[in-house]
């Protein structure tokens, strides 16, 4: 087992490796364009830990020869989605990039729905609030309304973190059924992240059992050490889980177990309020 990682040392990569869907079927379609797969592995290839790479370090990363590097990085650098350093020569990522994010925050409904809840609950409870998606076996955020009390600054809108020791993703897990549930787990890289990580696939499904009973799912410092996390899931018509809404409190905060009980009514009550009700 690899050793346990800190909030610091935490993985917190804002986006999914494009390279992934090589896994799936689709790449057998006669539909699929493969020019558009590796136009998103360059952009992928800033992930954060690395804001500017050299034209080799771009084909090291991608698996491109270096005349594949040069003409995809040339052609998203003319569109404006990359742009290069002419005395170091590195690229890097333009703004351009942030108008995915906008026009999907802008056009998502559930986004829309959601704010001025998450809004209100960090008002009322002067803590970090948050809507997740779930992507793959991640949870990605999709809005966050961060408070003066923020535990990491460092995660924004486009992080990922595992489903599996996470509120949110739990509380998501807890609302499918076994089959969907043992899928994700089987995609997931069930590691510890801190001494509290659950880590064994029997026990988290009989804390999604729990947790579907209960209507929420809370965890402390499972993925951030420090973290005290209580998390409800969004329902659509049909009751399937699209999202979840989860409070995040630091652990100097966190007073006693009536804490757990009171985050998870106003969760609770801000899900039920953005859910789509049954038709």
């Amino acid at each position: 087992m690899k050793p346990v990682k800190n909030a610091e040392a935490a993985n917190t990569s804002p986006a999914g490796n494009p390279a992934d869907v090589a896994e799936s079927s689709a790449v057998d379609s006669p539909l699929y364009v493969n020019s558009v797969e590796k136009s998103m592995r360059v952009l992928m290839a800033f992930d954060g830990q690395q804001r500017q790479l050299s034209l080799s370090q771009i084909a090291a990363v991608t698996g491109f020869d270096l005349s594949t590097a040069q003409r995809f990085t040339f052609t998203l650098t003319a569109l404006g989605y990359l742009s290069k350093d002419e005395e170091s020569r590195k690229y890097e990522l333009a703004p351009k990039v942030l108008n995915f994010a906008y026009h999907y925050l802008a056009s998502s409904e559930l986004v829309r729905r959601a704010t001025p809840y998450l809004q209100q609950l960090s008002q009322e409870t002067e803590e970090t609030t948050n809507l997740t998606i779930l992507d793959g076996s991640d949870i990605v955020f999709v809005q966050r309304i961060v408070s003066r009390n923020v535990l990491n600054p460092t995660v924004v809108s486009g992080t990922r973190l595992p489903a599996f020791c996470t509120a949110s993703g739990l509380a998501i897990l807890s609302r499918m059924d076994e089959v969907d549930v043992d899928r994700i787990l089987s995609m997931t890289d069930l590691r510890m992240h801190t001494p509290f990580t659950v880590t064994d696939p029997v026990k988290i499904k009989q804390r999604l059992a729990m947790f579907r009973e209960q209507g929420y799912a809370h965890i402390r410092e499972e993925y951030f050490l420090g973290d005290m996390s209580t998390a409800a899931a969004v329902t659509d018509f049909r009751g399937r889980a699209v999202g979840a809404v989860n409070v995040a409190v630091t652990k100097a905060r966190w007073v006693d177990d009536n804490d757990e009980r009171r985050y998870a009514d106003l969760v609770m009550s801000a899900a039920r309020a953005i859910s789509v009700q049954g038709r």
